[in-house]
């Protein structure tokens, strides 16, 4: 076995992803340092890293928020590496700065990338002048309500009133008409500075029919880039993705280059590195393509790529962090199957509400093509400070109709008792003919969901 490319490295997270990363640096020989809130000290990912730290108490910002007690900790535990996984500080420029300021590699992209891809006007911006696709808009922040009204009636309405340091799927407001607009303005702001710590906001056209396709890119230090093609993330609630596909029901060869070129591109422009993933917008009715964001981290719905790909973008990280150059090209990257990955959150199914509490039994599916990405076992209890997610299903089948069986028959097995978990909601998705059929977009939770409520 070769030479680790790191000595030690801390994961600046917790939950399934850290686990995910956990397993990586295992698999490449390199020692693991765990993390962790007081409210954590029972997660798997503590038991199973070489080292773990406490860093503060349940409160994110106390803890897996905490630059400096996530330094710290690095420091006493000789970590040459971190890694942040996604959410928390994965794409925060600054703690990307301090690493490197403190001797240690931030397995991620430059500050300068996330910086300059962090915020969405400047994203904008940096799209435009790559000649990739954009939905009419401002290219920076309005500053006042007057300017908003003005850039609306100029767009037409309905358009998106959109956070500039957003996210995530938060910090988007649909309005369509200027008395919202003029209603809503201080309020939206406001929302922005508590949530982001910014509160700018910009105004895009609202796109009424599309599906979320996002495009996965994996570039080294030395200027090689590839697309590991496209998931489709159109199955939301509130913005927030429920269930994630590739390759895209609605994408042929020629769109998909035509995205991943415009997803490169965009690479070229900003010297990007690392994994990273170009969002877009694609409308329904003509399958334009329209750029809405990059996120400069690992995505959770990265499974679905790696099932596809045969690439495992976690240790693709770690080697593109330590210098290494991609043994992957283009050239390489076939896809000829399928996968489908449904989010497990503990919550009520009916209300959406979160339900923490003890697990009391729980039976995880198996099989050819079954992949579970959890954190959690019996006994383990489910707290409450942090996103409901407790494991990703993923399936991969050579064909979208096998997936979607097989994601079904792994859903029926998938049992965890003390806790209410959206499982149901997820089999009934699985089950309905428009989905099926492909025959969506963005607002297909919008009318499935009052069937059931």
């Amino acid at each position: 076995m070769a030479s680790p490319v790191f000595r030690k490295v801390l994961i600046a997270n917790r939950g399934e992803i850290a686990l995910r990363i956990i397993r990586a640096c295992h698999e490449l020989g390199i020692s693991t340092v765990a993390v962790y809130s007081t409210a954590d000290v029972h997660s798997l990912h503590v038991k199973l890293a070489d080292e773990a730290v406490c860093i503060g108490p349940p409160q994110s910002k106390l803890s897996y928020l905490n630059i400096a007690n996530i330094l710290s900790a690095a420091d006493i535990t000789g970590a040459d590496a971190v890694h942040p996984g996604y959410g928390f500080l994965s794409e925060n420029a600054e703690f990307a700065r301090l690493c490197r300021e403190c001797k240690m590699t931030f397995i991620g992209p430059s500050p300068d990338n996330i910086r300059a891809m962090g915020d969405k006007t400047r994203a904008r911006a940096i799209a435009k002048e790559s000649g990739v696709p954009l939905l009419p808009g401002t290219l920076s922040a309005v500053p006042d309500v007057n300017a908003a009204v003005e850039e609306a009636e100029k767009i037409g309405y309905p358009v998106i009133l959109k956070a500039a340091a957003g996210g995530g799927g938060r910090g988007i407001y649909i309005v369509y008409n200027s008395n919202q607009l003029r209603s809503s303005f201080d309020r939206l702001c406001s929302e922005a500075k508590a949530a982001f710590g910014n509160p700018a906001m910009y105004v895009e056209k609202y796109c009424e029919s599309p599906r979320h396709v996002e495009i996965q890119v994996l570039c080294d230090k030395h200027g090689n880039r590839i697309s590991l093609g496209e998931r489709d993330c159109t199955i939301q609630r509130r913005h927030q993705k429920i269930l994630e596909e590739s390759p895209s029901p609605i994408i042929d060869d020629r769109l998909r280059q035509e995205m991943s070129q415009a997803a490169l591109k965009l690479c070229d422009r900003v010297n990007y590195e690392n994994v990273g993933t170009v969002e877009f917008l694609v409308d329904k009715r003509d399958k334009a393509f329209y750029f809405m964001e990059m996120n400069t981290r690992i995505q959770v719905e990265h499974p679905v790529t790696e099932m596809v790909t045969g690439i495992d973008l976690i240790k693709q990280q770690i080697d593109v962090a330590a210098g290494k150059k991609l043994t992957i090209k283009q050239s390489d990257i076939r896809i000829a199957s399928h996968a489908i990955e449904c989010r497990i959150n503990a919550e009520d199914p009916d209300r959406f509400s979160p339900s923490p509490g003890k697990i009391t039994g729980l039976h995880v599916p198996g099989g050819l093509g079954v992949r579970v990405d959890s954190f959690v076992y019996d006994e383990y209890k489910v707290v409450p400070f942090y996103d409901s997610m407790i494991g990703k299903l993923i399936v991969h089948a050579n064909s979208r109709d096998e997936a979607i069986a097989k994601m079904r028959q792994a859903l029926d097995e998938y049992v965890v008792e003390g806790i209410k978990t959206n499982i149901p909601f997820q089999k009934r998705i699985l089950a309905s003919k428009k989905f099926r059929d492909a025959d969506y977009d963005t607002h297909f939770l919008e009318e499935f969901l009052p069937k059931y409520e």
